[in-house]
């Protein structure tokens, strides 16, 4: 299992915070300061009727490859910044027929937003875009597109 300390880290969020997170069993592929890549593998609990990947698992993974990114950057901050996802958008380009990876490589931007948020103690909003790919079946060719509107803000203080 690739990433095996940040996986566990990341199932035993979901198993705490988010159980219906846990209950998908994402794997992290890849996940650094610019990037991150999970998997969540099609099966009994993931799947629809038509036996592709249900809608719902597919905007958790969205969630998690993005969440994970503005998640790190804020640990690395060491401030007290609570992210939230504001608004969510989705394009479903074929059916999800096989494990999906959820890739976001918008790092470098969150860690600006998380020091703009700090340096300004306002709100701040920015869309983070993730791409879902099925390598088994289809390599790069995406299955879905997201964008997600990350919205970040120092705890404690008052914004719109």
């Amino acid at each position: 299992m690739a990433n095996l300390k940040e996986t566990l880290a990341l199932r035993a969020f979901g198993l705490f915070k988010i159980p219906l997170l846990f209950s998908v069993r994402p794997t992290i592929v890849e996940v650094n300061k610019k990037r991150c890549e999970v998997k969540i593998p099609l099966n009994f609990w993931t799947r629809n009727h038509l036996k592709s990947m249900y809608f719902g698992t597919l905007a958790m993974g969205a969630d998690c490859a993005g969440g994970l990114l503005a998640m790190q950057s804020i640990k690395a901050s060491k401030q007290n910044v609570v992210l939230i996802f504001k608004d969510f958008h989705a394009d479903f380009l074929k059916r999800a027929e096989s494990d999906v990876h959820f890739i976001c490589e918008d790092g470098a931007k969150i860690e600006k937003q998380v020091k703009e948020t700090i340096a300004s103690g306002e709100r701040t909003n920015q869309t983070l875009k993730i791409v879902a790919t099925t390598p088994k079946i289809s390599g790069d060719e995406p299955v879905a597109k997201f964008l997600l509107t990350l919205s970040l803000k120092l705890q404690g203080k008052k914004s719109s």
